[in-house]
């Protein structure tokens, strides 16, 4: 299993575990690492857009866990969940159309509770 890193620009860091199953939204990652891009907010999610496109596979979904990091194929971006969304009706996260699952934060991923709409961010491999 891989692993990547998301570093906020004077912000937090985290550790991504890939999920185990090598998908397409993998592959498509790991092909284009390092890459850097601007984070963006819904609720408590952060995500920023990609530079790859995949489509919806066969576990895409919309509810997802505390700590799941997701590929949104609508529009090319990850995702990461650490909360509520807007499109939640609990306290689970709901994403806005469902998304292909890439891994799980390591750690508390409410370390990302500061990060502001337009924060510099780069992902690079482990």
């Amino acid at each position: 299993m891989g692993k990547v890193r998301i570093r906020f620009r004077d912000g937090p860091e985290i550790v991504v575990s890939l999920r185990q199953e090598m998908t397409p939204t993998v592959e498509a990652l790991m092909a284009v690492l390092p890459f850097s891009s601007r984070a963006q907010t819904w609720g408590d999610e952060v995500y920023f857009e990609a530079p790859f496109h995949t489509d919806i596979e066969h576990d895409a979904r919309a509810e997802m866990q505390v700590g799941d990091v997701a590929f949104w194929p609508d529009g090319d971006a990850i995702a990461i969940f650490y909360g509520p969304t807007p499109a939640s009706k609990g306290s689970s996260p709901v994403a806005y159309s469902p998304c292909n699952i890439i891994g799980k934060v390591e750690g508390d991923p409410k370390v990302l509770r500061p990060v502001r709409q337009g924060t510099a961010l780069d992902v690079l491999g482990v």
